[in-house]
């Protein structure tokens, strides 16, 4: 396999810890790189919602997993909660500064997996023809 400059250098520029079972960075990388992670910063670059306003955004999440995943989006410095003091409490989640900067690159992630779906599915169905 011949491997580009381009893809070359972006390799040069990845920590090298980023391979170490133990690098820190992990722990994020797999709540932000999940389905469901990428897809709950993504719609929240379209400005603050409600928990119910992104559960009816982000098809097939349940509350349990749209919960979990933005208690830790929280934990991480992702995305805000902001509570205002109504009966009931609103709870109203945005992304942070550092939260944007993520999402606009996942939204690319999700630019470009839309794009190359029908090739994606097509070599899918090559390889389970094949089998």
């Amino acid at each position: 396999m011949v491997v580009s400059e381009q893809t070359e250098e972006i390799f040069a520029r990845l920590p090298a810890d980023s391979f170490d079972k133990d690098c820190p960075t992990r722990p994020v990388m797999a709540q932000v790189t999940s389905r469901w992670g990428a897809l709950i910063l993504a719609a929240l670059t379209q400005g603050p919602m409600r928990f119910s306003r992104l559960q009816q955004h982000i098809g097939g999440i349940s509350q349990k997993m749209l919960s979990q995943y933005l208690k830790s989006t929280v934990r991480y410095g992702l995305v805000e909660r902001q509570v205002e003091p109504t009966v009931p409490p609103q709870v109203t989640y945005s992304l942070t500064p550092l939260g944007e900067s993520l999402a606009r690159q996942l939204c690319s992630l999700l630019s470009w997996l839309s794009t190359n779906t029908p090739e994606l599915e097509a070599a899918r169905e090559r390889y389970d023809a094949a089998e």
